[in-house]
Formats: C-alpha cells, sequence, structure tokens
C-alpha cells in the first residue's frame, strides 16, 4: 500500500493463506466479511486467487471478494487484498495434506517475509499450515512457524506465548519431543527466556512492572525432590538469579495445582517448561479463541491457536474468532511498541543539551 497523509497511520496486515486444503480460507474470508476490519487497518492476503475464488463458492459466499494485486503497494487501504503468488491452476484436496499444499504455505509465508522486511506491511499473521507436508517439500524437518521465521528473520531463540485476554502462556521448550525435556532445560535457558518474557510484557502489552510465574517440569515441582530434583538444580537457581537483579518471577509451581486453583490470574505471565505443560490448560481456558505470539522477533508476528482442522474443512463451521484476535493483537502490540519506543527514545543527547544551554 502507498502511503499517503490520509492513510499513513494505518496499519497494514500481511495474512499468508496457511494451507490450501485446510480451514484457512474459510476463516480468513469470514473475518474480511466484517467490514469493520477495514475501518481499523489494511488487510493483505498473501496466497491464490484461484484458492479463494475455490474455497468462497464451497462456503456459498456470493457477496464477497479480495482486491487482486500483484505486489502490496497496490493495495486498496479500504479494502481486503490478495497478494497473487501466480495464475497456475491449483488441485485443492479438502482435508488432506498434500505436498503441493506444503509447497504453497511456504511461498507464501517467504512472501510475506520479505515484504514485511522491506516495510510494505507492519504486521503478520499466519494462518495454520502443516507440518508434515511442509517438511516434505522443503526436503529438511519442519518444527513450525516459530523456528522458521527466528531463522528467516535471524533471531537468537525467540519464545513462543500463548495470549488470551490476560492470560499469558510462554513456553522454555517448543516444538520437540517430551523425552528431550528435561536434558534441553538449563538454568541459563530459563534465565534468557525470563529475560525475553519480560521484556516482552514491557514494550509488547505495556506493563511496566510484570509479574511472572514460573512452572515446575516434574510432578508436584519434584515433591522436595522425591520426584525430580530439577526445580532444586536449574530452575529455582534461574528464578533466583534474575529475581535479585529486579525482575518478578516467582516459582516453582506444580503446574496442575496452579491452574486448578486460579493462581495464574495473580500474574501476569506464566512460564512452562514444555509445549503441553503449557498448552494445554491454555486452549482449556482461551476456549476457541487464543493467539499464539512470537516474542523476540524484530518484527510482530501471531497466528491464531489452532490447527489445520482438516476434518472439518470446506464444511463452513470453522470459526474465525482465533484468527480474528490475532490480528487485533498483532495491531495492539504494534501500537504498543511504537508507543514504548517513542517514550523511551533519547530525543536529545545529553552533550548536545549542555551545548545548546
Amino acid at each position: 500500500m502507498i502511503r499517503t497523509p490520509e492513510n499513513e497511520n494505518r496499519i497494514v496486515v500481511g495474512i499468508t493463506q496457511g494451507d490450501i486444503n485446510s480451514i484457512s480460507y474459510e476463516i480468513i474470508i469470514k473475518t474480511c466479511l466484517d467490514t469493520r476490519i477495514t475501518e481499523l487497518f489494511t488487510p493483505i492476503v498473501y496466497g491464490l486467487s484461484k484458492a479463494a475464488s475455490y474455497h468462497r463458492k464451497t462456503l456459498n459466499i456470493p457477496d464477497f471478494s479480495f482486491n487482486i494485486i500483484r505486489h502490496a503497494d497496490q493495495a486498496n487501504a479500504k479494502r481486503p487484498n490478495l497478494v497473487n503468488l501466480h495464475d497456475h491452476e491449483v488441485k485443492i484436496d479438502l482435508g488432506t495434506s498434500t505436498v503441493l499444499a506444503g509447497e504453497m504455505s511456504i511461498q507464501a509465508l517467504d512472501a510475506a517475509v520479505e515484504d514485511l522486511k522491506k516495510g510494505h506491511i507492519d504486521v503478520l499473521v499466519t494462518a495454520p499450515v502443516n507440518k508434515n507436508n511442509v517438511a516434505q517439500f522443503l526436503k529438511v524437518p519442519f518444527s513450525g512457524h516459530t523456528e522458521y521465521l527466528a531463522a528467516k528473520l535471524e533471531s537468537v531463540d525467540p519464545l513462543m506465548l500463548m495470549v488470551f485476554n490476560k492470560l499469558r502462556i510462554g513456553v522454555v521448550t517448543g516444538h520437540i519431543p517430551l523425552a528431550q525435556v528435561t536434558p534441553k532445560i538449563s538454568t541459563d535457558l530459563i534465565v534468557s527466556k525470563l529475560q525475553k518474557l519480560e521484556a516482552s510484557l514491557k514494550r509488547d502489552f505495556a506493563i511496566s512492572k510484570p509479574r511472572i510465574a514460573v512452572l515446575g517440569v516434574n510432578p508436584h515441582a519434584g515433591d522436595g525432590g522425591l520426584l525430580g530434583n530439577e526445580e532444586q538444580t536449574v530452575i529455582t537457581p534461574a528464578i533466583e538469579k534474575v529475581y535479585t537483579k529486579g525482575m518478578l518471577a516467582f516459582g516453582p509451581f506444580p503446574a496442575d495445582g496452579f491452574f486448578a486453583s486460579d493462581n495464574y490470574r495473580e500474574f501476569d505471565a506464566v512460564l512452562a517448561m514444555y509445549h503441553d505443560q503449557g498448552l494445554i490448560p491454555f486452549k482449556t481456558l482461551s476456549a476457541g479463541e487464543g493467539v499464539n505470539f512470537t516474542a523476540g522477533l524484530p518484527f510482530v508476528r501471531t497466528s491464531p491457536a489452532h490447527g489445520t482442522a482438516y476434518d472439518i474443512a470446506g464444511k463452513d463451521i470453522a470459526s474465525p474468532d482465533s484468527l480474528r484476535a490475532a490480528i487485533y493483537l498483532a495491531c495492539d502490540i504494534f501500537n504498543n511498541r511504537r508507543m514504548w519506543d517513542e517514550l523511551n527514545r533519547n530525543p536529545l543527547p545529553i552533550a548536545q543539551f549542555e551545548k545548546e544551554s
């Protein structure tokens, strides 16, 4: 979108198409059907016009169309736009994982990332992909958007942060097998994740002095060493290290009792040790409206907190709530970062100030 005095402050949201055989286009189209969307920001979908048309017809939505463009700078500020990656015919197999779908997922993601780097879009929202078919296309392991974007944007060890209203759950270890969790976690790694989490809470969520709860890794947080000693040898030293430097980090808490007793409401964020420890309670509590945010990247990236949902693809029953929440959160974080950076910018070096005085 070409910036003009009239739209220079509008946020441009890049949305990747995700898996073309999944519910991705359904939730994207349903989100863009809400006319209030274009009053707040400009959406630009990276995908295929023919795939979008196929899904629109399958869902029987006659009164909707994207503004089809070749480049982001051609976007209409007041319409849902679609950067058409190519005009070739594509075979869509609803509810099926195909290598072609993996290829189209990566093409859309790479195109959006390039425009993000160039400043053509302000934030990135990624629709769900299938890790297996992406890996088949790339011919290398694909752990997910978080790790892929970290490599693309040259970011070291970003933090996956799940967000639903005031519930925010980060994880120390992400998409790795459970057997690798305890060998992976270390005091230094936990300290690093806590530092990233605190920094994000301040800059991205405008929380001046965040309180962070840290979970144990063993049942009952090790029960005094009876069920494992990682809490004593690894996790507690990490908490003590950051606490002595002024961070309000507490724990380690037993995960089951922590969520069952509503203790999570007393904190601004929770740091879990591994994926399912954090995401099972999160997805239970967020009721289909959660958002996956990647903290620690130079740009804002969010996604709906659900997968491809092949089993309901094309059935017109997928909810756009999580995608809509992901877009709104991306815009909120973008504005918070802009405000934080403005407040923390030194407008006049001290030496210059003294000279002019």
